[in-house]
C-alpha cells in the first residue's frame, strides 16, 4: 500500500511537468487581460440604420442612421436619430409634416443571435387637425422586447426585433406617434 502511495506521489509530481512540455508552447508574454476579453475600441464600433421612401397619395422620405458600440461581448449600446418628411394628398387640402427624434438602445445578446433589447425614444412630430392645421407634439417612449441577428459576413449582420411601447396610450388620439404599441424593426449593421 505504501508503494502504491509513493508511486502516486511520484507520478503526480512529474505528469503535470510532462503535460506542459509535450503540448503547444505557451506564449512567454501573454497579452494584457483587457485585450484578451475585448477587441480594440476601433473594432467594437458598428453603424447601420434604415432608409424609407414612399410615393403615391402619401409621399414620404425616412432616414434613420444608427451608431453603436459593443461594450462587452454580450452588450451593445447605441443611438439612432431619425427624420421623416410626409406629404399627404388624400384630402381636399394636401398637407406636409416633418417628424424627427432619436432613440437610445441597449441589446443583451443571449444565445446565438437571440437578443433582448430596451429602448428610450424621443419623437417630435406634427399631426393634422380636422381644420387641416398642423400641431407639433412630443412623445417619450420606453420600449422592451427581443430580436434575432443573422450574420451576413464577419463584419455585417441583419437584425429583426419586436418591441413593446410601455408608454402607449390608445385613449390619446393626437398625442401618439404610432398607431400600435408594437414596433417591428428590420435593419442592417456593419462593423468599422
Amino acid at each position: 500500500m505504501k508503494t502504491f502511495a509513493l508511486a502516486a506521489v511520484f507520478l503526480g509530481a512529474f505528469v503535470p511537468a510532462f503535460a506542459q512540455t509535450s503540448g503547444a508552447p505557451t506564449p512567454s508574454n501573454p497579452p494584457p487581460l483587457e485585450e484578451q476579453i475585448y477587441p480594440p475600441m476601433s473594432q467594437r464600433w458598428f453603424f447601420g440604420g434604415g432608409v424609407g421612401l414612399g410615393f403615391g397619395d402619401v409621399d414620404y422620405v425616412y432616414v434613420a442612421p444608427l451608431l453603436g458600440l459593443r461594450v462587452t461581448p454580450r452588450i451593445d449600446v447605441g443611438v439612432q436619430p431619425f427624420y421623416q418628411w410626409t406629404e399627404d394628398d388624400r384630402y381636399v387640402e394636401s398637407f406636409s409634416t416633418t417628424d424627427y427624434g432619436a432613440g437610445l438602445f441597449t441589446r443583451i445578446h443571449i444565445y446565438k443571435g437571440l437578443f433582448a433589447e430596451a429602448d428610450y425614444q424621443y419623437t417630435s412630430f406634427e399631426y393634422v387637425t380636422p381644420t387641416f392645421d398642423t400641431i407639433r407634439d412630443n412623445h417619450n417612449a420606453f420600449l422592451a422586447g427581443g430580436g434575432y441577428s443573422i450574420p451576413m459576413s464577419a463584419r455585417a449582420a441583419m437584425y429583426f426585433s419586436a418591441l413593446y411601447d410601455f408608454t402607449y396610450d390608445e385613449n390619446e388620439p393626437y398625442g401618439q406617434y404610432y398607431d400600435s404599441p408594437w414596433r417591428i424593426q428590420v435593419g442592417v449593421a456593419f462593423g468599422f
